[in-house]
């Protein structure tokens, strides 16, 4: 894996950091769970395309995130791809962009993304979920970091928040289990948020 391929997260992310947090003043709860180092897969919501955000300045580690092939494909895809996210065609079992996540994995490094598959549009608090983030937990037994998001992106509203769950192995549970668990997880915390 090239130690560069993120090179610009890092640069971009105090500047991020300043505009995100003057915008929207996010707040974060239990985000000691995130480990220094190792690897580890967050997995949560997904409602907005800024929802990697919240998360990214929760911890000073670089994540690599699993983002839509069509990010990639705009004038803003050299930022994506400097900013070390692994590119995902939704419509195929792209079995390139999971190799990039184990390698991430295998590396030691946080790999990020969300388990509905696309942002949730609908009435439902969480979509049905895929199995991705489970299998890549297992097969590089990772530890998985549940993560909800709620509020709102209006400018300087103050009701954005994310909180963290408790790292978890999927371990010897099925994958049908730990995706239930998952789900389970991150509905509680979603729900928990709200009140």
């Amino acid at each position: 894996m090239k130690k560069n391929k993120a090179w610009l997260y890092p640069i971009a992310r105090p500047f991020v950091t300043l505009w995100f947090c003057f915008c929207y003043h996010p707040k974060a709860y239990n985000k000691e769970v995130i480990p220094k180092k190792g690897r580890v897969v967050f997995c949560g919501n997904h409602r907005h395309a800024f929802d990697q955000f919240p998360v990214c300045l929760s911890t000073k580690r670089t994540i690599y995130w699993m983002a839509k092939k069509e990010y990639f494909e705009g004038k803003f895809g050299w930022f994506f791809r400097a900013v070390g996210c692994i590119r995902v065609d939704r419509k195929i079992h792209d079995q390139k962009a999971k190799n990039e996540a184990l390698e991430v994995l295998n590396n030691d490094l946080p790999l990020g993304l969300f388990p509905e598959g696309t942002r949730n549009k609908t009435n439902k608090d969480l979509m049905d979920f895929k199995f991705g983030a489970v299998s890549l937990a297992k097969k590089t037994n990772s530890p998985i970091i549940p993560f909800a998001i709620t509020g709102d992106y209006k400018l300087f509203t103050k009701n954005l928040k994310v909180t963290f769950g408790e790292p978890f192995y999927v371990g010897n549970m099925t994958l049908e289990e730990a995706n239930k668990k998952l789900r389970n997880t991150i509905l509680k915390l979603y729900k928990g948020n709200k009140d």
